[in-house]
């Protein structure tokens, strides 16, 4: 009879130590996965990075006297690529926002220059940063998606007490700053 209680005790052991395993492996993949898509973003990036130059070159030559606006690009491309090493995720929300505002300004100078519209190399170098910034998006919402079923699970019963126990901590959204960026843009014919 002892025997009985005895494997029922230690049955009861190896289900709860197999439980505590798959919630600590459930957390662990989660905040990989939050890694992962934050590395994704990092990539987009890059891409964007890289596009910047040539587009900026390309519009110099119509537009020379829109320094400013080149300029501005230019310092927002340089600051983001600075935040690019940092781990907060606000900070780099913040630079790279700022950086999508100058690229509409650049986008915006293009249009009162006729022969730039038309030139084969703006347009393609164009399409490619537009595309850029909607894998820019969709990484950026796959991210956010990594992050809340993160942070669902460190905040629900029974795995916050697992995640307390092994320091798991909830991951920050990579948020829009600007309340304008919030809102639909105005059209008008």
């Amino acid at each position: 009879m002892e025997w009985i209680v005895l494997i029922v005790i230690l049955a009861v052991i190896i289900i709860f130590v197999g439980w505590l395993i798959a919630i600590y492996n459930a957390l662990v993949r989660l905040r990989n996965a939050v890694k992962n898509a934050f590395s994704q973003i990092d990539v987009q990036l890059k891409r964007r990075y890289d596009l910047i130059p040539n587009l900026v070159e390309t519009v110099k030559g119509y537009a020379a006297h829109e320094r400013e606006t080149l300029e501005a690009v230019t310092k927002a491309r340089q600051q983001a690529i600075d935040v690019s090493g940092l781990d907060s995720v606000q900070e780099r929300a913040r630079v790279e926002n700022m950086l999508t505002q100058t690229l509409k300004s650049l986008f915006a100078v293009s249009e009162n220059y006729p022969d730039l519209k038309a030139n084969e190399n703006f347009l393609k170098l164009q399409e490619e940063l537009t595309t850029t910034e909607n894998k820019i998006s969709f990484a950026r919402q796959f991210y956010n998606d990594s992050v809340m079923q993160l942070n669902n699970k460190t905040e629900m019963f029974p795995s916050n007490i697992i995640a307390g126990m092994f320091n798991f901590k909830q991951a920050e959204f990579f948020e829009v700053e600007e309340e304008a960026e919030r809102e639909a843009p105005e059209v008008k014919f």
